[in-house]
């Protein structure tokens, strides 16, 4: 008897549907800071592998940042200050006079970098509205 060849392939996804995006730039940079840290460590990222299926790749976030720093709109230390505080997994606090300084190159590259990932579709459109919920508005006739 025969067995079929064993791939070592995920069945793909078929829908856009099944995505989760991200609602922030932060969330989307400290997931990837986690992939970034567990392929240092050692781990084999796999695309849908993961608890939530996300629309991108780490890298893909990365590129983001690294487009933005070739474009000027960002600097190292820019980048110094997302790598540092993405490790830890958390924001600089702007109210710790330590963090102050941190935190202000923090907001800045984060405002810089959610446009890039929202229009890739990485992180979701919070003025979307699906099909259902949109509501056509009759327009007045002018008055001639």
């Amino acid at each position: 008897m025969l067995t079929p060849a064993r791939t070592n392939r995920l069945p793909g996804r078929t829908s856009q549907q099944e995505y989760q995006p991200f609602t922030t730039a932060e969330e989307a940079w400290f997931w990837t800071m986690q992939a970034l840290i567990a392929r240092r460590e050692g781990a084999r990222i796999v695309a849908g592998a993961g608890l939530t299926a996300r629309p991108c790749e780490p890298d893909d976030v990365v590129k983001c940042l690294d487009r933005l720093y070739r474009q000027r709109r960002i600097d190292l230390q820019h980048a110094r200050i997302l790598r540092i505080w993405g490790e830890r997994q958390q924001a600089p606090d702007a109210r710790q006079p330590r963090e102050a300084g941190d935190a202000r190159l923090w907001r800045e590259a984060m405002q810089r970098l959610e446009w890039p990932l929202r229009v890739k579709g990485i992180i979701a459109d919070a003025l979307a509205t699906p099909a259902e919920a949109a509501v056509l508005l009759p327009f007045p006739a002018r008055a001639r």
